[in-house]
């Protein structure tokens, strides 16, 4: 498996609306957050998640949130 590119430590905060995402996993995307199929021969894949309605989410950047895709602040520890 290949290994997690990591950006900055710092939760991405975006006004969605209501659909379903997928977040990138691989760090490799051209299209961060958001997966742009980059992934394909890594071994990881994209995380699936859904807006119900419009409003600011908080998207994990740091890879170690246990709620991913959402940040949980783990970022901090």
């Amino acid at each position: 498996m290949s290994e997690v590119i990591i950006t900055p430590n710092k939760p991405i905060a975006i006004e969605l609306e209501p659909g379903t995402y997928y977040r990138c996993a691989c760090g490799k995307s051209t299209n961060q957050p958001f997966c742009s199929g980059a992934h394909h021969g890594t071994g990881f894949s994209p995380i699936a998640f859904e807006v119900k309605e419009k409003k600011v989410v908080h998207l994990c950047n740091c890879g170690k949130s246990a709620h991913a895709p959402y940040c949980d602040g783990s970022h901090n520890k």
